[in-house]
């Protein structure tokens, strides 16, 4: 049986906050499926009717918990490159480095990519989130990706190209991580991809 939570008064973010956060607790637990209105309603502690308050159909509430998720993960990702030193290599290495490590590596994160994805062919809500949460962390990763070419003295013509290759790399690396943690040594997969990123941008990323 779906626990309810009790009922409290909350601030508009506060709400959509919640029930994007059981909407997403649903579909970790049964697939997109299993977050229908009433039980995301029961989930959240709030009644069916109040959720068309704050989104327009249950189609919109999903995307928009996709959003959320996959948002997160892009800054989780970019978490903490200003405490690093002022130098271009060592921010891209950084960023490599988070998008393959925990909390970006979380199972639940991949289990609801991977359940959200096949919605996207044919919802088109949620390909318009898909494509604009792809391009942000792609773009996120092309502008590091051209500081670091600069700052090496290097053309950035094909920094989009680099970009591009670079993130589907990142994404594989991803998907084993959080499907398969077990099969993997302590910082096995952040070694992999500073070696990876290396060879594709032929920069020395290693011990940066």
């Amino acid at each position: 049986m779906t626990p309810r939570r009790s009922f409290v008064r909350a601030g508009e973010e506060t709400r959509r906050a919640d029930l994007i956060a059981a909407t997403l607790d649903l579909i970790a637990e049964g697939g997109p499926q299993a977050a229908t209105v009433r039980a995301i309603a029961m989930r959240a502690g709030v009644t069916p009717g109040l959720i068309r308050h704050y989104f327009a159909t249950k189609e919109d509430l999903v995307a928009s918990a996709h959003e959320s998720l996959m948002t997160g993960l892009t800054d989780a990702s970019a978490a903490n490159l200003d405490a690093l030193p002022d130098d271009p290599l060592a921010r891209l290495a950084g960023f490599i480095i988070n998008a393959v490590s925990p909390p970006v590596t979380d199972p639940r994160a991949v289990s609801l990519w991977a359940a959200s994805m096949q919605l996207v062919p044919r919802d088109a809500t949620m390909r318009v989130v898909h494509e604009a949460t792809y391009v942000q962390f792609r773009d996120r990763l092309q502008r590091l990706i051209d500081d670091a070419l600069r700052a090496a003295g290097r053309p950035t013509d094909d920094a989009r190209m680099l970009a591009i290759a670079g993130n589907a790399l990142l994404d594989g690396l991803w998907i084993e991580a959080g499907a398969l943690p077990e099969h993997f040594a302590k910082d096995e997969m952040k070694s992999i991809a500073i070696k990876a990123f290396s060879r594709l941008l032929n920069l020395q990323l290693e011990g940066v």
